[in-house]
């Protein structure tokens, strides 16, 4: 199982990187098109929608690599108790946020496909089809809550990875 979740979070980091260099394909085809006056319809629109992508989807490795912010100036205060039980409830916070996201990330989706709703630019591009990659990147990232919050209960939080560690690896 620990393969398989690991597996699923690599995969929307690359998901990720591929919509980063989306953005980058986006604005290179605004920048070249005034330079030599032609007009790629809805650059700009699919530029920030591959930017929404590449956020949502790797929010969930962010979050296994240890790379989010952590206030823990706080935590290092208190006893090995105290700070479990605290990083407790901020795990469990944490999963009930993300699930709410994930929860009305896709309900968006659904209701943006059942009333037809479109970009308001020149594209015209059904909104559904950008709002997918925010929920699965919204369901992932609750997929990974959910994941550190069994493995802290379970006492066995995770070694967090670091870029150090897998730049060794790659070595």
């Amino acid at each position: 199982m620990r393969k398989a979740l690991d597996t699923l979070y690599d995969a929307a980091a690359w998901a990720a990187a591929f919509f980063m260099v989306g953005v980058l394909l986006m604005v290179l085809a605004s920048v070249f098109g005034r330079m030599f006056s032609f007009n790629l319809r809805g650059s700009d629109a699919y530029a920030g929608y591959s930017m929404a992508a590449a956020a949502f989807l790797a929010a969930a490795h962010t979050l296994k690599r240890g790379e989010h912010i952590r206030v823990t100036l706080l935590l290092e205060r208190f006893g090995a108790r105290t700070t479990h039980l605290m990083e407790l409830w901020c795990h469990v916070a944490g999963t009930f946020f993300c699930a709410a996201l994930a929860f009305y990330s896709a309900r968006l989706v659904w209701q943006s496909y059942t009333f037809n709703d479109i970009s308001q630019g020149n594209d015209a591009t059904p909104l559904w089809i950008p709002q997918i990659s925010m929920a699965l990147g919204a369901a992932i990232l609750l997929l990974a809550m959910v994941d550190d919050l069994v493995l802290h209960a379970m006492h066995r939080a995770r070694q967090r990875a670091t870029a150090d560690q897998d730049l060794k690896l790659m070595e």
